[in-house]
């Protein structure tokens, strides 16, 4: 396990790399602060920054989850998906801590090229692009892409004819995954011949088979089938006469917790019961949640209510087409304080301690903006604050500037909670 002074040169080079440039770690006086407390020091002593919703990016999470990953799947390079929240901060971070990156389009390929990454370090994990997006993928060196279809290999041949291919196939169990990615991706296995052919016939070098198993709830055990069926695309290209192919890309649709371990347990004796004689055989991983879930807290303040009996509203200055957009799928577990200051600047009250079925309304005119219904909270007053915690997968990237409030504007802090708070948000 790393000891306290290696996680602390971390977060020192984490500061020193690009992505950090003019930002500030927020501090508190306490050596055990936990996040919730670093909340409470921003909005005591930032009042003029914080008239919109703001978040906490937690390095000592990423950190965690970092170590925890090269514990758990020492043979697998993550490749961060920077789709799920391209917050540059957060990809400095990474950047430092070893991480390479998914990029799905141009714009993700010159943020993480923007912090001195190097191209290599970026796979285009996107199996259908458009002529354009591909001539800037080779103009900026980025030489590794996917694909599921004979007209991708076409497009790849006419405007970056130097570039590798990874073949996108499409996993055959039903793991129960809620975003099975396959509805879009992947090749069928009955399709791999031909499309491995049209890439050598044209000259195009396959390295090697990629897949994801989905996303949210996907069953573990998918993994293994998954792998099985890769090291059967591994075994076509052999028997094509084609290069030896080196690249096993097992994709995204990790969480952290014990489901992670679930996943890192079926890996590892899938690759050694599958690929154990392939040499020089690189593994990689595209993971996105994983990294970015829990590392992020948001601070969002009431701006409004109204009482009918026992139900309370409340309106807050972040919605569903903000940062809270995940709250509206039903497997989203939400995990909201509240906080509000009393008279003196250190302490913490609230008007009682019984609690009222409350419904959240987020701050446009849709009445589909809702954050919370007959959720049970505190007696809430004008400009207490609810703290939301995991909010940072798929969140501020998916925000919108729906009726003028805008998700980009939203201030991001940058903070390290304790040791072992940070192990807390992890589980």
């Amino acid at each position: 396990m790393p000891t306290l002074v290696a996680e602390e040169s971390q977060i020192t080079n984490i500061f020193s790399a690009s992505g950090f440039k003019g930002k500030k770690l927020v501090t508190t006086l306490s050596s055990e602060a936990t996040i919730f407390d670093i909340i409470q020091s921003i909005i005591k002593t930032k009042p003029s920054e914080i008239d919109s919703p703001f978040s906490v990016l937690d390095l000592r999470v990423v950190i965690d989850l970092m170590n925890k990953w090269t514990m758990n799947l020492p043979t697998v390079k993550p490749f961060y998906a920077v789709k799920c929240n391209p917050n540059i901060s957060l990809l400095g971070a990474l950047a430092s801590l070893g991480a390479n990156f998914d990029c799905a389009s141009p714009v993700e390929i010159e943020s993480v090229l923007s912090l001195g990454v190097s191209p290599d370090r970026i796979i285009y994990a996107n199996p259908c692009k458009s002529e354009s997006h591909i001539k800037y993928a080779a103009s900026v060196g980025v030489n590794v892409t996917t694909f599921d279809s004979v007209g991708e290999v076409g497009k790849i041949k006419m405007w970056h004819p130097n570039c590798e291919l990874v073949l996108r196939i499409k996993p055959e169990e039903d793991n129960g995954a809620r975003f099975s990615l396959g509805l879009k991706f992947g090749a069928l296995r009955n399709e791999v011949p031909e499309l491995l052919k049209a890439a050598d016939d044209v000259g195009l070098k396959v390295i090697g088979a990629s897949f994801h198993i989905g996303s949210a709830g996907a069953n573990t055990q998918a993994y293994r089938g998954a792998i099985l069926l890769a090291k059967t695309v591994f075994e076509t290209a052999s028997n094509l006469g084609m290069p030896k192919m080196k690249i096993l890309n097992i994709g995204g649709g990790f969480t952290p917790g014990s489901k992670f371990d679930e996943a890192s347990l079926n890996i590892n004796e899938a690759i050694k019961s599958y690929f154990e004689n392939e040499e020089d055989l690189v593994v990689i991983g595209e993971p996105g949640t994983y990294f970015a879930e829990t590392a992020f807290t948001l601070a969002t303040k009431v701006i409004g209510k109204r009482v009918r009996g026992e139900l309370r509203e409340y309106w807050i200055d972040d919605g569903i087409y903000g940062t809270l957009s995940t709250v509206v799928y039903d497997y989203f577990i939400v995990t909201c304080s509240t906080l509000r200051f009393g008279s003196k600047p250190d302490e913490v009250t609230y008007k009682d301690t019984k609690t009222y079925p409350s419904t959240v309304f987020g701050p446009t005119c849709d009445s589909t903006d809702t954050v919370l219904k007959e959720y049970s909270l505190p007696e809430l007053e004008m400009n207490d604050w609810l703290v939301f915690s995991n909010m940072g997968a798929y969140t501020s990237s998916l925000g919108t500037n729906f009726n003028g409030f805008s998700s980009s504007a939203k201030n991001v802090y940058i903070a390290c909670s304790s040791l072992s708070s940070g192990a807390e948000n992890k589980s």
